[in-house]
């Protein structure tokens, strides 16, 4: 029968599409579109030549084919067993388990009266395709599916995959091929983005295409960083071993001989079975450490798997039954700033809600600014959303065809903030080299008002004992506290609103009440400490307190002057000078004063005239004394207490039961004190200072 042109047509430009399509995806590791709208243009090319058988005369079309081809940078390898994929039920339901099970009945001829079949039922992995050949129980050879019959030849990349074994436990068969996805995890996908924002680079789109650029790296330095993982599910080419009866027992050889199997599968009969795997993976999805986009469907038996047979290059033994997709296309309708409860300020797409990962997304982070503007996310654009498991939305691209002629200017978190938090009003900074604006009103911000006052009750602070998480979320969310000045302000916190809140006793709110009263005296490094200055830690406290030696010397210092100070250098001087030119900060702290709390004053002694000024110090091992007291007493003589034993360390205070910092200490040479020594020497360097 003759093709209606505009069917023709159409199938000509879906041919087309999806070729470009797989060029990105296999080749270039560089998707344009989600797998969901790939999935959508794949069916109605097979509809269409469904329809009109005469299209498959074109032996080009992409359903005719499994991949995408090798990239030319790789030698190609012949597959002796050809890669083949499986046929995919797009129906999510449970019809889809239902439909596949009443298949393979039919193609056995089984009556309604027969048992059920069964089957071996799998995860569906979203990674990249890898044979793994084996000869003589050595790895010699690893490949990627390339279009099916011929790949490329990734064997040094794979061998930088830890767990894939270089030699088989218990097998020396003459060849073993065995075939599996290489994935990347979900934890190490985050990781992996992470570093590459903190330094500006690019990040990945998700962790398939993580491990699939993996893969592809020439350099096997680079694919090292990826640190790719793998699962096995099948064999390729068997020579000189036995194949066992049933496919779960190969898979569970293949365990036995060190090769990674997942341990998420189970053996079932007929539909019901299929159905409630199906079910109960779905509910557990978010929870995996890794991606999947369906299950697997297998007929367990090897003798009805070669009975079964093939049609068109598929398998009729075996499908695949999919999730609702994690990545799908909507249409950003502004751009939001979120403030977290470090100050941090992160854009928010606010998108047309769109069903993704199971759940409707309306909203999905853009991170910061510099990953903004890379991605080039503008307001009215068309843009690529994920959503995998716990993992918060993102959008991981644009689809720059569909840009609107209206669409927005490029992002500019400052511009369109004009400077200012949008939670406080106060003052937004961006230090030199970081990725992240913030806010600078840290103790005034409502949005960062619970890790503000979990910091200044923190014990190394103002050591307030019984503030804590729980405690902190009912006095802010009960309006009663907003600011540390809060606490020490008797209207505001008192006996009878203390004891009125959940689980809080008359005995515990007058303990509460004793700990504040309590910390009303404290040193000037504890007090700076506590205002949650960022990039001020407990030492840079010490420092700045025993240099300046009041508060309001520091708080009026400026960039120049608190570089004098040891450590301190361009990007705290900063911070520091930023949050104090904040009013909202200072008015806190003058309601902390009035309310009671007394910063000691430091002597101001220059920490270059202390007695063991630029030296540093480890402690290790159980001493005497508290580790704390002992740092403690270090500082107060100017020296710095470091956490690990290096080239740089003056000492290291041995005390019983001393590790691996007495080892290395020994081995750098590094002098040694026992407890003995260390009280004798810091008697001397203690009357030394006094004097």
């Amino acid at each position: 029968m003759a093709i209606p042109e505009k069917d023709s047509s159409r199938a000509a430009r879906l041919r087309h599409e999806i070729e470009k399509h797989d060029y990105q995806y296999y080749v270039l590791d560089q998707p344009l579109i989600p797998d969901a709208e790939y999935d959508r243009l794949f069916r109605e090319l097979q509809a269409l030549e469904k329809q009109y058988p005469e299209l498959l005369q074109y032996h080009d079309s992409p359903t005719q084919r499994v991949g995408g081809k090798p990239l030319d940078a790789f030698q190609k390898v012949f597959h002796s067993v050809p890669m083949l994929s499986i046929r995919t039920e797009t129906d999510i339901s449970d019809e889809g388990a239902i439909a596949f099970d009443a298949r393979v009945r039919r193609e056995l001829k089984l009556g309604e009266s027969e048992p059920p079949v069964e089957y071996s039922c799998e995860l569906k992995f979203d990674g990249l395709a890898i044979n793994l050949r084996y000869e003589q129980g050595l790895l010699v050879q690893a490949t990627t599916r390339g279009d099916g019959e011929t790949g490329e030849d990734v064997t040094q990349n794979v061998r930088t995959i830890h767990c894939i074994p270089l030699r088989l436990r218990g097998c020396d068969a003459s060849v073993l091929e065995v075939r599996g996805e290489v994935y990347m995890s979900r934890r190490d996908f985050e990781r992996y983005n992470e570093k590459q924002r903190a330094h500006g680079l690019p990040t990945l789109v998700n962790p398939r295409n993580g491990a699939a650029g993996g893969i592809r790296q020439l350099d096997p330095g680079l694919a090292a960083k990826r640190r790719l993982s793998f699962f096995a599910y099948g064999l390729g080419e068997v020579r000189g071993w036995e194949l066992p009866a049933t496919h779960s027992t190969l898979l569970d050889s293949l365990g036995r001989m060190g090769v990674p199997v997942s341990t998420e599968r189970a053996v079932v009969k007929g539909a019901p079975g299929l159905v409630d795997f199906h079910r109960r993976v779905a509910a557990q999805r978010d929870s995996l450490p890794f991606d999947i986009d369906g299950v697997v469907y297998k007929v367990n038996s090897l003798a009805l798997q070669q009975k079964l047979g093939f049609v068109t290059r598929e398998p009729r033994w075996a499908c695949a039954h999919k999730f609702p997709a994690e990545e799908q296309m909507t249409v950003v309708h502004d751009i939001d700033i979120q403030v977290g409860r470090t100050g941090k300020l992160t854009p928010v797409a606010k998108l047309e809600p769109v069903f993704v990962g199971g759940t409707t997304v309306s909203n999905a982070t853009l991170h910061n600014e510099d990953e903004t503007r890379r991605k080039d996310v503008r307001i009215g654009d068309t843009v690529i959303v994920r959503r995998a498991g716990d993992v918060i939305p993102e959008v991981v691209g644009v689809v720059l065809d569909r840009r609107p002629e209206n669409a927005g200017k490029p992002f500019d978190l400052d511009r369109l903030l004009h400077g200012h938090c949008p939670v406080c009003g106060s003052a937004i900074v961006r230090e030199e080299g970081e990725a992240d604006w913030r806010c600078s009103g840290g103790l005034f911000c409502p949005a960062q008002r619970k890790q503000a006052l979990l910091h200044f009750a923190g014990r190394r602070a103002l050591d307030i004992e019984g503030l804590g998480d729980k405690l902190v979320d009912q006095l802010v969310d009960g309006g009663i506290v907003s600011t540390p000045a809060d606490l020490y302000d008797r209207d505001k916190l008192n006996l009878q609103k203390l004891a009125g809140l959940e689980r809080m006793g008359e005995k515990s709110a007058n303990n509460l009440i004793d700990a504040i009263e309590n910390s009303k005296q404290t040193t000037l490094a504890r007090f700076v400490y506590a205002l949650g200055i960022r990039n001020v830690g407990e030492a840079t406290a010490k420092d700045l307190a025993r240099h300046f030696g009041t508060l309001e010397k520091l708080m009026h210092a400026d960039e120049t002057q608190l570089q004098l100070v040891p450590d301190v250098g361009p990007v705290v001087a900063q911070s520091i000078v930023a949050f104090f030119a904040e009013r909202h900060n200072v008015d806190v702290i003058r309601e902390l004063l009035r309310g009671g709390v007394t910063p000691q004053e430091s002597a101001g002694m220059p920490v270059e005239t202390l007695p063991l000024a630029g030296r540093t110090f480890v402690l290790t091992g159980t001493l005497g004394i508290a580790r704390e007291i002992a740092k403690e007493k270090l500082e107060a003589l100017g020296a710095k207490v470091a956490g690990s034993v290096s080239k740089k360390t003056d000492y290291v205070v041995a005390g019983s039961e001393a590790g691996s910092k007495l080892d290395k200490a020994r081995q750098l040479a590094v002098p040694v004190m026992d407890e003995q020594q260390f009280i004798e020497f810091m008697e001397s360097m203690e009357a030394r200072h006094e004097t």
